[in-house]
């Protein structure tokens, strides 16, 4: 039967081990080979703080934060990292998630990795010039894929297209 006493100890127990397990985790950015690569100290120079936490470190923005998720004209969305053309605007959609969110990537322009930090299981969305973390995939998206790539709009850049 459990008491407070046990019930607390654990609570204790999983707040100190569940940060310490993802901090040792090694980041996707880190490990694999990309074409672009810079030092951490190369990163952290390039990039803004919030950017560096969620496109190195594999951390997310507050929902509703992004500038980009209130972008409507036509375009591209790049990763800030590298440059790398990632989203067309014509497969933008309203999730009402608080993130931008859309159907299928630029061919080429992504990779995913399975992602069970937090205790959950995900797809984890990569940038795949650089290895930069961008969000996650789900598969509760609209037609023609059925996918909603979540994506972080602190580490994506929008380029209008003139009309």
């Amino acid at each position: 039967m459990m008491n407070r006493r046990i019930f607390l100890a654990g609570s204790a127990l999983t707040i100190a081990v569940v940060p310490l397990a993802v901090s040792i985790r090694p980041s996707l950015a880190t490990a694999g080979t990309f074409p672009v690569s810079h030092t951490e100290g190369e990163w952290r120079k390039l990039l803004t703080p919030e950017q560096y936490n969620i496109l190195r470190e594999e951390g997310t923005e507050y929902p509703g934060s992004s500038a980009l998720l209130n972008e409507h004209r036509k375009g591209t969305f790049a990763c800030v990292g590298c440059d790398q053309a990632l989203f067309s605007s014509e497969t933008k959609f309203e999730s009402g998630t608080g993130w931008p969110s859309f159907w299928a990537p630029l061919k080429g322009a992504v990779g995913t990795v399975r992602d069970t930090t937090l205790g959950m299981v995900r797809v984890a969305v990569h940038c795949a010039r650089c290895g930069g973390h961008l969000g996650h995939v789900f598969d509760d998206g609209p037609k023609p894929t059925g996918l909603r790539y979540c994506m972080n709009g602190a580490v994506m850049k929008f380029r209008a297209v003139s009309a």
